[in-house]
């Protein structure tokens, strides 16, 4: 009787010891994330891998990043932009398919917008020259004229010989306010293609989600705080696999004669954007979107942001004034993206 009581014993012993065992052999440990950062496209470009730890796999972003700015950069005498900039109005400018999409991309994003978005800003742009070494305040003359070569129905392409034309001469195109969100988009190809499931693309404050976190639990982003350096934030939003854009007048900007001028441009007036806001920032699925869309919804203001993005499927967005006051797209109210606000000076705000 002993002995069956012993052997009763032994045998749960070695039950719970083999349970221990394959308990601990299947939890999981994530590893460590790794992070690697790179200044492209005028910014800090940083890549977090939470899954893998494949120094290939960042070569091989920061290359695809490399690839965009070097076809798409305003400034760089060689790049594809500016090969149209010189010679699109003379010829057909043939370009890379990378290319070739964003323009596309930006052509329907001026529709949508009503033109407060549209690539043909660039002699404004220029001319202001804000975020770079000379900005300069241009004469109402000088911007009366620049104001003539805005206009996005004269970019004509050709989608069988990936060509651009521009049929007024001067005009010039500017992807800055769309080519970081492509960009983005095209790094989280590159991580899925080389089996990267858990992942943040941070391009200078465009943020892209690749996955969850490794234990299934969605990712906290910080809506950066308007008034303090990048880092601070005023609220934190939950998302899955979602790109977080953010636009606002404190990014880039220029004092010219005692006066602060933003580089967000009303294509319009020519001038800097006037509105009471002070960022806007863009919850959706691709970043290319994302991009234009924050920079328009801006120069939109609250109302007019406000009721195209409730127009819009699969979109929401966070509008902050400077009253420090905090409005929600319809989402929100419905728990589409669960939030805290984590600073007390902002509050939610309803648009009478």
């Amino acid at each position: 009787m002993k002995q069956r009581r012993k052997a009763i014993q032994f045998f749960f012993i070695v039950i719970i010891f083999l349970l221990g065992v394959t308990l601990s052999c299947s939890k999981k440990v994530a590893p460590e994330p790794v992070s690697q950062s790179q200044l492209l496209l005028g910014t800090a470009c940083r890549i977090t891998l939470y899954d893998k730890q494949d120094g290939e796999i960042f070569i091989k972003g920061f290359d695809r990043i490399k690839e965009i700015e070097e076809r798409m950069d305003f400034h760089t005498t060689g790049s594809e932009i500016a090969q149209i900039n010189q010679r699109g109005y003379l010829e057909p400018v043939k370009v890379s398919r990378d290319t070739f999409l964003v323009i596309e991309r930006s052509l329907e994003m001026a529709k949508v917008s009503g033109g407060a978005f549209d690539p043909t800003v660039g002699p404004l742009v220029e001319a202001w020259g804000i975020g770079g070494d000379n900005p300069r305040r241009p004469d109402q003359t000088e911007i009366d004229a620049l104001l003539k070569l805005v206009d996005s129905s004269k970019v004509i392409l050709n989608p069988e010989s990936l060509t651009v034309r521009l049929l007024i001469e001067g005009m010039k195109l500017d992807l800055g306010g769309i080519a970081k969100g492509y960009a983005a988009d095209e790094v989280a190809k590159v991580l899925r293609e080389n089996s990267v499931n858990s992942a943040i693309i941070n391009l200078g404050g465009n943020v892209l989600t690749v996955g969850v976190k490794p234990d299934g639990s969605s990712w906290r982003i910080g809506i950066q705080n308007p008034h303090s350096e990048r880092g601070g934030h005023v609220m934190i939003v939950n998302v899955d696999s979602k790109t977080v854009v953010t636009s606002g007048p404190y990014e880039r900007y220029a004092e010219i004669d005692g006066i602060i001028y933003h580089h967000i441009l009303d294509t319009k007036s020519g001038y800097p954007v006037v509105t009471n806001l002070l960022s806007v920032t863009i919850i959706t699925d691709e970043s290319i979107y994302a991009d234009a869309l924050s920079t328009s919804v801006y120069s939109l203001g609250l109302i007019e942001g406000m009721d195209l993005i409730n127009s819009l499927e699969g979109v929401e967005a966070v509008f902050i004034d400077n009253n420090d006051t905090i409005y929600l797209s319809k989402g929100f109210a419905e728990g589409l993206y669960p939030y805290t606000i984590s600073d007390p000076q902002f509050k939610i705000g309803k648009i009478e």
